[in-house]
């Protein structure tokens, strides 16, 4: 047998494993810097996550004081009782119909809508001057109406306090006392 019969397959051998080994190595470093790429990428996600956490976690205790302070200026929410008022004032109410308030009608109950005031409880939470630069806003109309007793009717209102508010309305006249 010739030794170059047993050479040449070793030699192409060799040879192809060196080529092999080489052509490996710079795939490896392809792979290196998409590793880098990846964990660059999961580390701004975490960090991403991390600012996440800490916003939720901002929000949620501004929500539990809002509610903790909500809870307090509503202590006594009281439940609207729609028979009683119908029966007490003597026509059906609707909860916060703002025009059962002497001195308030349609255009004048859209007015404070539009300004913010949709409840009888921010009605009788919001001073009459207030009430009063609405109204100016409103047009010479509305600048005419005196809302110093608005307030107080809309407080008994809220709390449910309907012959109160009966009796206030029959000593009112056009919502003044």
């Amino acid at each position: 047998m010739d030794i170059t019969y047993l050479l040449i397959p070793v030699l192409i051998g060799l040879i192809c494993g060196i080529a092999g080994y080489f052509i490996g190595k710079m795939n490896s470093r392809k792979d290196d810097t998409l590793s880098a790429s990846l964990q660059s990428d999961l580390d701004v996600c975490y960090a991403n996550t991390k600012n996440l956490l800490n916003r939720i976690k901002a929000l949620e205790t501004d929500l539990a004081f809002k509610t903790k302070t909500h809870s307090a200026n509503h202590k006594h929410f009281v439940l609207f009782d729609s028979e009683t008022a119908t029966v007490v004032m003597g026509k059906r109410i609707k909860e916060n119909d703002m025009k059962i308030i002497e001195g308030i009608g349609i255009k004048i109950e859209s007015l404070f809508h539009h300004s913010g005031i949709t409840t009888w409880y921010e009605l009788s939470e919001t001073p009459a001057e207030k009430l009063q630069s609405v109204l100016d806003a409103g047009g010479e109309n509305y600048a005419i109406h005196n809302p110093i007793t608005w307030p107080k009717q809309a407080s008994l209102a809220y709390q449910g306090k309907w012959k109160e508010l009966k009796d206030l309305q029959e000593n009112l006249l056009s919502g003044k006392e």
